[in-house]
């Protein structure tokens, strides 16, 4: 009994004595594929967490053997990833949809109708607005008219969004009470942004697109704080489910910014926000007060540019006309001239600028001035959103003047249906064109665009490498020639989308001094033919576990 005992005792000492020794950590996940998306995109067994900083990645037995930890998390094989960045979101407009009538999906004008009865019947609301509507998931692509809108409510303002944000239909009510005819047709500015749609008797419809809505806009009654503040909640569960870490915010007005920092300083907003900010006077003052802010998980360096509308509503602003409105090329929403003076504030206040950039015409100018800045310094890393429509000649403009694409695989996989009528064939060669703005920048941020497309990253996996959509439309494939590959589409979720907002040293990589911000996912991550949807198991941002399936 004796010679059991003793070496049952010895082999005990050693345990408790390997247990006291090595260095403390907060955290070891191990008997993993730890995905560090370094440069040689190295695959590990284990990761050391200590004050939400990763300390080591490596061997399991060696990081085992190196540290004590408070927990372990025994990872049985799931791949683990540095946490995904949606490089391009709406959460605040992701918020109101949430909020307002949910258009998104319906099929046909008169499902648009039935949806809105049934939301008013529950919530009675003294001012409707929805949003998500798409004219191209309707049988003839035709922009509605407001006459059945008229019908249902003749004594209340209804405003519904098109899913691009792009366009909106009012009902007379509405029209009457802003008197935004009047308004638009006295406003250059306006007018030549923006346009109103009329049917073959030029009638108007109701249907507004990009500047014309701004005296709409002016007068929307927005929800209240607990009501945002309560949607975006719901966001980044939904987002943290996926393994969606961070969010470049596209665009947020100065009372956004306070909300952002409220949740944040409230300990109820985890995700990090890379804020673009509209470039209006509180915000350009903002700017030029604080410079680059960074508080907790909340960067703002940069401001956002409208400078043209959206293809669906023929917004873009094109070198030759459309191919399915003779004589009409869209136009910039913003004046070269003020485009210009908003670079001037950028590159005085060290801000980057992100454009929204839809036409090939639109692209051309934003190129040719990128320039400028490019000279002063090849580091700017001033973006281009979207980049949708690009001249084959002008891709080489990216690389020349340092310009970082920043696309959303998504929308060519969403858009095939009518891009073709939209562009004609000849132009369809630069459009959605991922592959060539990868080989010409060498980088490419990834996002979504949400809640113009879902923010589902493997939605954005699919249309990516395989470009197609959730229904596996087309079987060839959309434009094959311009998918890339499942690691490159990785990057641009992680470092590259880190390096487009100027956090590479903090995110988008499981390397030792980076914040433990990581994604354990509960299948492998893959690109089959067939579009399978994958979720987190595990979701940690700075070291703390933000969400879990248990």
């Amino acid at each position: 009994m004796k010679s059991f005992i003793f070496p049952l005792f010895l082999a005990l000492i050693g345990l408790i004595s390997s247990c006291m020794k090595g260095e403390s950590v907060d955290l070891i996940i191990h008997n993993a594929k730890v995905h560090t998306m370094d440069d040689s995109n190295s695959i590990e067994d284990a990761i050391a967490i200590r004050d939400g900083k990763i300390i080591e990645v490596g061997p399991e037995r060696e990081i085992l053997n190196r540290y004590k930890a408070d927990e372990f998390i025994d990872a049985g094989l799931k791949e683990v990833y540095p946490g995904l960045t949606d490089a391009h979101g709406h959460i605040m407009s992701y918020a109101r949809q949430m909020l307002s009538v949910d258009l998104v999906g319906s099929r046909s004008y008169n499902e648009m109708l039935v949806r809105i009865e049934k939301y008013q019947s529950k919530h009675d609301r003294g001012f409707i607005i929805g949003r998500g509507w798409d004219q191209s998931r309707w049988k003839d692509d035709e922009m509605p008219t407001n006459e059945k809108l008229n019908e249902l409510f003749p004594d209340i303002p209804v405003c519904l969004f098109r899913i691009d944000g792009h366009a909106l239909l009012a009902n007379d009510y509405l029209i009457e009470k802003s008197d935004v005819l009047n308004k638009v047709m006295n406003d250059n500015e306006l007018s030549s942004g923006g346009y109103f749609i009329y049917d073959s008797l030029y009638n108007f419809t109701g249907v507004m697109v990009d500047n014309a809505m701004n005296p709409i806009l002016d007068m929307l009654p927005d929800f209240t704080e607990k009501e945002l503040s309560d949607a975006i909640m719901d966001i980044q569960l939904e987002l943290l489910s996926y393994g969606v870490t961070g969010v470049h915010e596209a665009g947020l007005k100065h009372n956004e910014v306070k909300l952002i920092q409220n949740l944040i300083e409230k300990d109820k907003l985890h995700l990090n926000i890379y804020g673009m900010l509209m470039p209006t006077p509180e915000n350009v003052e903002f700017a030029e007060k604080n410079g680059i802010y960074q508080k907790d998980n909340l960067l703002i360096r940069s401001f956002k540019v409208y400078a043209d509308g959206a293809l669906g509503s023929r917004g873009a602003f094109l070198k030759e006309a459309y191919t399915d409105k003779n004589e009409h090329h869209g136009y910039l929403t913003t004046s070269l001239e003020r485009i210009k003076k908003i670079a001037g504030i950028c590159e005085s206040t060290g801000y980057q600028m992100n454009t929204h950039a839809i036409g090939d015409s639109t692209n051309r100018l934003i190129l040719e001035l990128y320039e400028d800045i490019y000279k002063v310094n090849p580091d700017h890393r001033w973006r281009i959103e979207h980049a949708q429509i690009v001249d084959p000649k002008d891709f080489s403009l990216f690389a020349q003047a340092g310009v970082f694409p920043s696309v959303q695989p998504s929308h060519a996989t969403s858009d095939q249906l009518w891009a073709f009528s939209r562009l004609g064939e000849h132009r369809m060669e630069g459009a959605y064109a991922y592959n060539s703005l990868l080989s010409q920048f060498g980088m490419i941020a990834i996002g979504t665009d949400f809640p113009v497309e879902f923010t589902d990253p493997f939605l954005t996996i699919h249309s990516a490498v395989n470009r197609k959509n959730s229904e596996n439309y087309p079987g060839h494939g959309f434009q094959p020639e311009e998918a890339i590959t499942l690691e490159q589409c990785m990057r641009g979720m992680t470092i590259w989308a880190a390096f487009a907002a100027f956090q590479e040293n903090e995110l988008g990589t499981i390397e030792a001094g980076k914040d433990a911000t990581i994604v354990m996912f509960e299948s492998p991550v893959n690109a089959p033919e067939v579009y399978n949807t994958n979720f987190a198991y595990m979701t940690f941002i700075n070291g703390k576990k933000v969400y879990s399936v248990e």
